[in-house]
């Protein structure tokens, strides 16, 4: 009996009864979500991840992560070894424009998000499985952070 009810509850108010409803007003409110992001925070958001090659967005600091996500991006960065000078990580906990106009310019809802020169690459769950196939490092290898492996260089050089 519960669940029944809980399933007509959920039924009655889901997102594309809106959408059959009144169209013009759900698309007005996305629109409206999506006035969060300035002018200005884009601006400063794009000038910092194109200023170091590797950027994380993080909560908490890498010697002081706050969430088990941003310790993980970290401890995955430090085994790729990204040298300290190719990365720079903003603390989002410290800024609340930054934590929500990063996930507006990303448009991904989670925090970490890493950026290599410039581009994103994705959270905690894309960076892990990058990490475990071996295309994060490759990523960093063809961006300059990290350099070729003296093996795979010489097979590229021939």
């Amino acid at each position: 009996m519960f669940r029944a009810a809980f399933r007509s509850s959920i039924l009655s108010t889901r997102p594309s009864a809106l959408l059959t409803s009144s169209p013009s007003s759900f698309s007005k409110s996305l629109l409206i979500a999506r006035r969060n992001l300035t002018q200005e925070a884009k601006e400063k958001i794009l000038d910092a991840v194109n200023a170091t090659p590797v950027v994380l967005f993080m909560k908490g600091t890498p010697d002081q992560p706050q969430c088990g996500f941003s310790r993980a991006a970290i401890q995955i960065l430090d085994m790729q070894g990204v040298p300290p000078e190719k990365l720079k990580t903003f603390n989002v906990l410290e800024d609340p424009e930054l934590r929500s106009s990063i996930k507006e310019f990303s448009d991904w809802p989670t925090i970490p998000q890493l950026y290599v020169n410039g581009e994103f690459v994705g959270g905690c769950d894309i960076l892990l499985g990058m990490h475990q196939s071996g295309e994060l490092e490759s990523l960093l290898e063809k961006n300059g952070v990290l350099p070729p492996i003296e093996g795979e260089a010489t097979k590229s050089s021939s």
